[in-house]
């Protein structure tokens, strides 16, 4: 190796050493994510070397939604942890939730709202609190729920029925929703169409930076305009969508059709990352449309404008998806995992689940190690219908293995130089067939045992 080589390898180690030791000395403890014990000042994470450049990114403002943030004191100390977001009149609602069967109250309420319908010309409201899940916390878990719905209902003068709560934080603690209460006169006082960014930030747990993302495009009549915040670090493994993620858009699109949309959508987005194979007890994805757009309306799934507005969704989606990936607890890496040449869509998904949840292979990419080996481990355990002989590993662009034995092309050195980036793609060819799929995870390295061994003391 050169000497020029060697330095600047040396140089990169450092930095990646001085990150990760900021990161595990500032990670805060105690949730779902790790929530600060309440009696500790919240600390403040060193960011993900992962995160977007640029910082949170500037979101259009959506015709019909206001935010608000305040600091109710729910868990952490000195910083925003409840979000309220006001709705207004006419406005669709539609929302994905885990299907966790320990799932918290305000993921059971949110479900059963949305099936029975209501009154969307009376206008709606959400209501994030982090710090506490209210999960497993038995009938106390409905009592804040309905108790936080009432008060936001009085505040905006809206039906409880149209008040959607989320939660996430620590599991198995009474909810302390007297707190949020408390708070709402200032929230409803604060609402602005220009408080977005606030909002990103108040539902943050164990996130090192606010996600959001946007999309604007020349619809029949008008642009359509749609912005998304979401939060998420650990317990990863979505079964509907992420951690929790709520996208604005001043569509006109009726409920119904809205919902369609939304369910198909997480499959190839929220539904195709992981961070640790854990999935949530609060997972939620809400999707409103305020009809204020000067657009003609959606009215057919099939036409074109339904299709130019699930591309556009789906790019939202699937950005904020991403950044959750970026942003897992310890992530050095962002990893593509592509399978192709399946027999169906199941087996494909199937295999590309098995090497991105594999803490063998997330470990030697932590460690970049160019160990093949792992994700040949990967494909044999996953249960899907693959043959030895016919598959093809790729690390990048390089073929490491084909026809179930190591490329006579594969240089260790060129592999082990690849694993060294920040962005890798592993790419399997089953040669079965035509069926193909994507799915996004992160390395594992000591910082994520670090952040989750001492989530309660």
């Amino acid at each position: 190796m050169k000497k020029r080589d060697l330095k600047q390898k040396t140089r990169k180690l450092k930095a990646k050493v001085k990150a990760l030791r900021e990161r595990l000395a500032t990670a805060t403890a105690g949730s779902e994510e790790a929530a600060a014990a309440p009696s500790a000042p919240r600390k403040v994470p060193a960011v993900s070397p992962l995160a977007p450049a640029g910082g949170f990114p500037a979101l259009p403002v959506i015709d019909g939604v206001e935010f608000a943030v305040a600091e109710a004191g729910v868990r952490y100390k000195g910083r925003t942890d409840v979000m309220l977001a006001r709705l207004a009149p006419g406005t669709a609602v539609a929302g994905v939730f885990t299907r966790s069967l320990t799932r918290a109250a305000s993921v059971i309420d949110c479900a059963a709202k949305l099936a029975a319908g209501g009154d969307a010309g009376a206008g709606a409201a959400i209501l994030v609190n982090s710090g506490n899940a209210n999960a497993f916390t038995g009938r106390l878990g409905q009592e804040s729920v309905d108790a936080i719905s009432a008060g936001v209902a009085s505040a905006l003068g809206i039906p409880a029925s149209r008040v959607f709560t989320s939660s996430t934080g620590v599991i198995g603690e009474p909810l302390p929703h007297d707190r949020i209460l408390a708070r709402l006169p200032d929230l409803t006082a604060a609402l602005s169409a220009n408080a977005i960014g606030a909002a990103a930030r108040a539902i943050m747990t164990t996130d090192t930076f606010p996600k959001g993302a946007a999309a604007e495009y020349a619809a029949e009549g008008g642009t359509i305009r749609i912005a998304g915040i979401a939060k998420g670090s650990g317990m990863i493994a979505p079964d509907m969508a992420t951690m929790l993620s709520y996208i604005f858009t001043d569509a006109r699109i009726a409920p119904p059709l809205l919902q369609k949309i939304v369910s198909r959508l997480v499959e190839d987005s929220f539904n195709a990352t992981t961070v640790d194979s854990d999935t949530s007890t609060s997972d939620a994805l809400i999707v409103a449309a305020t009809g204020r757009a000067a657009s003609a309306e959606i009215t057919d799934l099939r036409s074109a404008a339904a299709k130019a507005f699930a591309r556009h969704l789906h790019a939202v989606m699937l950005d904020l998806a991403q950044q959750v990936v970026r942003d897992g607890e310890g992530a050095t890496k962002f990893v593509e995992v592509r399978v192709t040449g399946a027999t169906d869509a199941a087996n494909a998904r199937r295999v590309a689940m098995a090497i991105a949840n594999s803490p063998l292979v997330k470990t030697a990419i932590a460690g970049e190690d160019a160990n093949w080996g792992r994700v040949v481990m990967a494909i044999g355990k996953s249960g899907a219908v693959v043959e030895r002989d016919r598959i093809a590993i790729r690390f990048g662009d390089l073929l490491v293995a084909e026809n179930g034995w190591r490329s006579p092309d594969y240089s260790e050195e060129a592999a082990s130089a690849y694993m060294k980036r920040d962005e890798l793609v592993i790419a399997v060819d089953l040669g079965l067939g035509r069926a193909a799929t994507r799915v996004w995870t992160c390395d594992l390295t000591h910082g994520y045992i670090d952040i989750n061994a001492d989530y309660r003391s």
